[in-house]
């Protein structure tokens, strides 16, 4: 039996014990954006430096940053061979609406082939299995083709604000030849695929004022401009009936869709009945005219909003005029869209169109690029080998619309692209309720990733 052989069968006779290391991480409630969770946020990264230091990593450390801390190891012991950043996060999201959960989200639960709970894909299972391989290749498997490096962040799921002081403080530390990310998936468990695109993310708080307090809509309705109103009436403007973005020169650095790459998403086998399912079915799918549903989802910029707040939202009735209202919104942009010339667009529509009957507030949060990477570059092929033997058949090279800003940090600082291969499925209800990880699916990525090391 050959070293890989050996590493694949020690797999397959652990499932179990590869199991419950992801049901033990995603207990931990490491929630980032909310401050009451900050020491579940030290736990999940405790638990990460157990993990690495179990596996026999060097140099294991939790190392602090302004917010929450990262987790690095590395393995540095195949001279001569390419060195491999692996990236991965240990914050979820939170949990609300909590009400519409059908189990405990820190409670993970197995139902049929599936594992139910906050984080345990996005991205808790994608660690799992990537730490899993490395732990097989080095203990079951003779080592590894390659030099690597893991770093595990806590603040992915707040736009990583303090990842790239990080990156550029550790740079010689972090010197490798590609990063492997595995925050991705595939389109189904018997589909592979590998990520060479992703849409970036400007994220804004709008807040619109009128008076200093609520007021009695029976004294003043009529009289003074209701806050509420002015905010639906500027976000119901920022799409015209075409469904395309009416913020001024929105589309100006807009890298166009090639014809060779409309054809290759024309061939993914995802039809407008399964994008409909996965979409938690809506009436009837929307979006920019001219695009089918697949190209407007991961090759075309977007603006979502994502939370609306004024005035009395409780049970019942109180007939206030709300002093102020407040908007989430959300843009997925393409390469060539700078955030920062996004969010003057968003300004300058919003100067254009307020009345002065109003003030508005506009902060902007997270921010990043969108990024393409080279599908056939080293790595990639490396990757492609390795999910056909896994799957057996040829891996789908697709571009994904949501947004992973540490691929372009680490482009940037670092100097090398990603590969970004994962194994969620597009119906694991990332950042909603009931977030499941489909099982059989999180094991062939714990083999992919044992060939894909071997393959390098």
């Amino acid at each position: 039996m050959t070293d890989l052989q050996s590493a694949i069968a020690h797999v397959r006779a652990h499932h179990d014990y590869i199991l419950r290391e992801l049901i033990e991480f995603a207990e931990i409630p490491s929630v980032s954006t909310l401050p009451e969770h900050k020491p579940d946020m030290q736990r999940a990264a405790e638990y990460v430096e157990k993990v690495l230091r179990s596996m026999g990593m060097s140099n294991v450390a939790v190392m602090p940053t302004a917010g929450h801390p990262v987790v690095y190891g590395e393995w540095m012991g195949a001279p001569g061979k390419p060195t491999v950043l692996v990236y991965g996060h240990y914050d979820v999201q939170p949990v609300d609406p909590l009400n519409e959960w059908k189990t405990d989200p820190f409670k993970p639960t197995l139902a049929g082939e599936n594992l139910y709970g906050r984080g345990v894909s996005d991205m808790k299972g994608q660690d799992i299995a990537v730490l899993a391989a490395l732990a097989t290749s080095l203990q079951h498997g003779g080592g590894l083709n390659a030099n690597v490096k893991v770093l595990i962040e806590g603040e992915e799921e707040i736009g990583s604000p303090n990842l790239d002081a990080f990156l550029r403080e550790h740079k010689q530390m972090l010197k490798c030849d590609f990063s492997l990310n595995c925050d991705s998936g595939i389109l189904r468990p018997d589909l592979p695929a590998i990520v060479y695109g992703l849409r970036g993310l400007a994220y804004f708080e709008l807040w619109v004022h009128g008076p200093e307090h609520d007021l009695h809509s029976g004294q003043f309705g009529g009289g003074v401009h209701n806050p509420a109103q002015v905010l639906c009436e500027l976000v119901a403007g920022m799409h015209d009936s075409k469904g395309r973005i009416t913020l001024p020169g929105y589309y100006d650095d807009v890298r166009k869709l090639t014809k060779a790459e409309r054809a290759a998403m024309a061939r993914i086998p995802r039809s407008e009945k399964e994008l409909r399912r996965e979409a938690a079915n809506p009436p009837k799918m929307h979006g920019e005219a001219g695009y089918t549903t697949l190209e407007r989802i991961s090759g075309r910029p977007t603006l979502e909003v994502n939370g609306l707040y004024s005035g009395f939202i409780g049970e019942g009735s109180k007939t206030v005029l709300p002093a102020k209202a407040m908007a989430k919104i959300s843009m997925r942009l393409v390469p060539d869209q700078d955030p920062a010339n996004v969010e003057k667009q968003l300004r300058a529509y919003l100067k254009a169109h307020a009345p002065k009957t109003v003030r508005w507030t506009l902060q902007a949060f997270g921010k990043a690029p969108g990024v393409l990477t080279d599908p056939e570059s080293v790595a990639a092929k490396a990757a492609a080998a390795a999910l056909k033997t896994v799957f057996g058949k040829q891996p789908i090279f697709r571009r994904e619309g949501g947004s992973v800003p540490v691929v372009s940090q680490i482009k940037d600082i670092l100097g090398v692209d990603s590969v970004i291969m994962g194994f969620g499925l597009p119906d694991d209800n990332l950042h909603a309720p009931n977030e499941k990880q489909h099982i059989p699916t999180f094991l062939r990525g714990v083999e992919s990733y044992i060939h894909f090391f071997a393959n390098l």
